[in-house]
């Protein structure tokens, strides 16, 4: 965990979650064309309510103690119910709250029948529900309805809740009524008629609603949906993370790119943290840690390569990968050290990696940093020739020390080949930092070029990384293209989980590429790549050709039952070949 000393701003005090449940109401719309829709419930928020105001929302409201004592004892009468103390609380308020704001309600009498609709006006929305269903004798059917997903409210929003999304079908004939006092406007829409609105301007959502509409987006009726959630499990739980993009408020869920940077640099929730990319100044993550990008955007390189500096000027600095010799980009880099650089270290030898490092280091005048990393392997790019001053070795550590204190900043070396046959990652110790280089991207995954790239390396520096991280309970992957990459340790995408997924998808793929040989073995990498990359814009097919020519080069390693073309042999002993399709 990063050193609270090096946050750059106040801790700030969260808002209280409330506990509260939601429900999404479903129902099946027949079209013209013997097509089925599913459709939700909306209802508008009174303008006057403390959260969301005239927002278009699923019906739900604050857990009530009266709605566990119900949920213990529907559990005691049902004992082969599925649901767990909680599950069942959630369903009782969810359904209490929509009977209040709108009318509805699943019940079923005591032979476990269900109650119709027509039934329902024997009950008052005005008064206790629990005990009017006592004297009718009626139960609430909790076990008819289904979690979908659990939201937790932004932490930097005054009111707060923690919230599942529950899902239940509308019986026919049962039909909304708002109480015109904390519900308005009571609406049937499917998940994409929503949306559009919401776009157009016509109806105002809020990020959770959006979010839960976009992924409700590709069932067609409320029967896929109930059986869609019938294992009572959400889908993902969040709590979403904001920060400014383009001048706006912008809001992002844990699997999104921008999400791991935000838990760093405003791990209260702080609104603070703008995440534009822009290459005219450095922008700080920590008080000891700040990234400038270069002004090299492309596809390769995404919004450019990022530049880190660790250190303060008391302590000096460290510049990790000086990105490519671009004048205006150097001397940004100058400028934001005040030249006081202790040591450059790149990661690794490509183009827009390493070549920063000579012109910044005669910037520096009479101070000349020494220049760290790892030689260039004969099987280099031409453009990739790197030669260090000094060699580092896998273990290496820099310590830079602020002078009249105690406080350090210690970068580990850890030799990770597989991109590049000279790739290195670092550890900022103290921080819980890993700068990943090129080896882990946030956007994409890296490509692994042949001869200079291997696969079997790039898999075991993966394993290698993940072990790091455990031992060192890395919090945070800094990579050098794209936002920061994480979440505090043991949270769903921190950096443990990220690398499992990481390797994962790229077996994955590994498969996928071996069914297609196997069913094509007189194929070529041509021909194979728009099989086993058919899930990806063609436009990146150059790119993903180097890896493809990787895995293809590993699994020939491996022995498989069945000899390479020998277009393919050609192929991959010369990866550089442009691809002709």
């Amino acid at each position: 965990m990063s050193r609270t000393l090096h946050h750059l701003y106040a801790p700030h005090l969260s808002a209280q979650a409330v506990k509260a449940a939601s429900l999404i109401w479903a129902r099946t719309r027949e079209s013209d064309k013997n097509k089925s829709q599913l459709e939700i419930l909306l209802t508008k928020r009174s303008q006057k309510a403390s959260f969301a105001p005239g927002a278009y929302v699923f019906p739900g409201g604050k857990i009530d103690p009266k709605d566990q004592t119900y949920a213990q004892r529907y559990l005691n009468l049902h004992p082969t119910s599925p649901l767990s103390l909680d599950q069942a609380t959630h369903a009782c308020t969810a359904l209490r709250e929509s009977f209040e704001e709108l009318g509805l309600l699943l019940l079923h009498n005591e032979s476990g029948a269900r109650i119709e609709a027509s039934e329902l006006d024997q009950l008052s929305r005005s008064k206790d529900l629990f005990a009017q269903l006592d004297a009718l004798q009626w139960t609430l059917s909790l076990d008819d309805t289904h979690v979908m997903c659990h939201w937790i409210t932004d932490r930097d929003l005054p009111v707060r809740f923690d919230v599942p999304f529950l899902v239940a079908e509308c019986p026919e004939g049962l039909h909304p009524l708002a109480d015109e006092h904390e519900q308005f406007d009571p609406l049937w829409l499917t998940p994409v008629e929503a949306l559009q609105k919401h776009q157009e301007g016509e109806l105002h959502l809020i990020y959770p609603t959006i979010k839960t509409l976009e992924r409700l987006q590709s069932l067609h009726s409320a029967h896929a949906l109930m059986h869609a959630t019938r294992l009572n499990s959400p889908w993902f739980s969040s709590c979403a993370r904001a920060g400014f993009l383009g001048g706006k408020v912008s809001r992002y869920m844990e699997h999104e790119s921008a999400f791991g940077e935000l838990v760093l640099v405003c791990p209260e929730g702080q609104l603070q943290h703008h995440l534009d990319w822009q290459s005219e100044r450095a922008t700080p993550l920590l008080k000891n840690v700040s990234r400038l990008t270069a002004p090299n955007p492309g596809l390769m390189t995404g919004p450019g390569t990022n530049t880190y500096i660790v250190g303060t000027h008391e302590s000096g600095f460290i510049v990790i990968d000086p990105g490519p010799a671009l004048p205006e980009h150097v001397e940004r880099l100058h400028h934001t050290t005040g030249g006081n650089i202790k040591h450059i270290i790149c990661t690794h030898s490509h183009a827009d990696h390493s070549p920063g490092a000579k012109p910044l280091q005669a910037m520096c005048g009479d101070s000349k940093p020494l220049i760290w990393g790892l030689p260039s392997a004969p099987t280099a790019r031409a453009n990739s020739e790197f030669v260090p001053d000094r060699t580092c070795t896998d273990g290496q550590t820099w310590i830079l020390r602020s002078a009249g204190s105690n406080i350090e900043h210690s970068l580990r070396a850890v030799f990770t080949p597989g991109h590049a046959a000279n790739h290195i990652c670092l550890v900022l110790l103290e921080e819980g930092l890993l700068f990943s280089g090129d080896h882990i991207l946030n956007g994409s995954t890296t490509v692994v070029d042949p001869p200079d790239g291997n696969m079997n390396a790039y898999l075991n520096s993966l394993d290698i990384l993940r072990q790091l991280c455990v031992n060192e309970r890395i919090e945070f992957i800094l990579p050098a293209h794209g936002h920061v990459l994480g979440n505090v340790w043991g949270a769903p995408f921190d950096p443990v989980h990220l690398i499992d997924n990481l390797k994962n998808h790229r077996l994955k793929r590994e498969a996928k590429i071996k069914d297609v040989m196997q069913k094509d073995p007189h194929g070529d990498l041509s021909t194979w790549i728009k099989k086993a990359y058919d899930d990806v814009p063609q436009r990146v097919w150059p790119a993903a050709m180097r890896s493809l020519s990787a895995h293809v080069e590993r699994l020939a390693e491996q022995g498989l039952a069945f000899e390479l073309s020998e277009r393919a042999k050609a192929q991959l002993q010369a990866p550089s070949t442009p691809l002709q399709l």
